[in-house]
């Protein structure tokens, strides 16, 4: 998901390390021990933080709720409860269900 702004066991700032991290290692010579030395990451807490890190933010986007309404929230706008019991149909949704 998104990268933790400091690394869980000694308190370091490691969340903005990660952009550049990955341009460092998208050069096929360069290993994860040396982009992390360049950085400054010398402490083996801070280097499991960027180097386990999996970003999924990409991957949950393509899961876009809005695609496909679900059978219960077509039910809920199609009628809205009065506080009185009475249940009334909305004229003016809107809305186009197939």
């Amino acid at each position: 998901m998104i990268i933790p702004i400091r690394c869980f066991s000694c308190g370091k700032v490691t969340g903005d390390l990660w952009e550049r991290y990955l341009q460092l290692i998208a050069d096929p010579r360069k290993t994860d021990g040396d982009a992390m030395d360049e950085l400054g990451l010398k402490r083996y807490c801070c280097r499991r933080m960027i180097m386990t890190h999996v970003d999924l933010i990409e991957k949950l986007l393509k899961y876009d709720p809005t695609i496909q309404i679900p059978l219960h929230t077509r039910f809920l706008t199609l009628f809205r409860y009065t506080p009185d019991g009475r249940s009334e149909k909305k004229q003016n949704l809107g809305v186009q269900y197939s």
